[in-house]
């Protein structure tokens, strides 16, 4: 009887490792859904503007060559600079972001839920190197 009983135990135990082994990786991958509803944001219009204002004042040239093509990849790549720079805890309060590609440009911000005052991250990354143009959170 007692080695059934430790055979069980040891089975629910790693049931429960193996439950929380999952929660660990899915939880995470949930948040990269864009899902704005009850945030606020600029929207891509005032994005558009803010690049061009950038690009132009830093003389930076566009390139057909697109290293970083989709959002999932830039968030990861944004994620890691932002999470060192302002605190992972800051920035996942931050989500959704706002992603944009414009003119060879990802734009990044972050969102608030409505109604709320706050700063947030604003960041704009060449799609073609990964280099960061412009990083700031608020007046940090």
């Amino acid at each position: 009887m007692p080695v059934a009983k430790n055979f069980f135990r040891n089975q629910r135990k790693l049931m429960i490792k193996s439950i929380l082994i999952l929660a660990a990786v899915i939880l995470p991958l949930s948040f990269l859904g864009q899902n704005y509803k009850n945030r606020a944001i600029i929207g891509e219009d005032s994005a558009k503007q803010m690049i061009r204002n950038i690009v132009s004042d830093g003389g930076y040239k566009l390139s057909p060559d697109t290293l970083i093509r989709d959002k999932e990849t830039v968030i990861s790549i944004a994620e890691i600079m932002l999470f060192k720079s302002y605190g992972k805890a800051t920035i996942t309060t931050e989500r959704p972001y706002e992603c944009y590609l414009i003119d060879g440009y990802w734009f990044l911000r972050g969102t608030l839920p409505k109604n709320y005052t706050a700063d947030v991250f604003e960041m704009i990354m060449s799609a073609k190197d990964g280099k960061i143009i412009k990083m700031t959170h608020g007046s940090k």
